[in-house]
């Protein structure tokens, strides 16, 4: 399988490109927007909370614990790099793609 453009290995997990879309009235990943996976969540850009959103809903969707989602790159913007440690990319992609 190749992965998709947005998802690319790392030696100990998975880095993803992101754009967020905070304040959105429903919750989800997908679809791709570009070079980059969207991400609609409900929090707003104020004092940290759509990146704590961020972190919460991709550990919730791929089944890992929150302290493996970091930010690598982007924390006051909507484009971000985010690091999933201890997962492969193929694994990642495959449940970030949807059905």
């Amino acid at each position: 399988m190749s992965l998709p453009v947005w998802c690319r290995a790392a030696p100990d997990g998975t880095f993803l490109e992101i754009v967020v879309q905070p304040r959105a009235s429903r919750e989800g990943v997908g679809p791709v927007q570009g070079d980059r996976l969207k991400v609609r969540i409900h929090a707003p850009p104020v004092d940290d909370a759509a990146n704590e959103a961020l972190v919460r809903l991709l550990a919730e969707t791929l089944g890992v614990p929150r302290a493996a989602v970091t930010l690598a790159a982007g924390r006051t913007g909507r484009r971000k790099t985010v690091k999933i440690a201890g997962v492969g990319a193929e694994l990642v992609a495959a449940r970030l793609a949807g059905p």
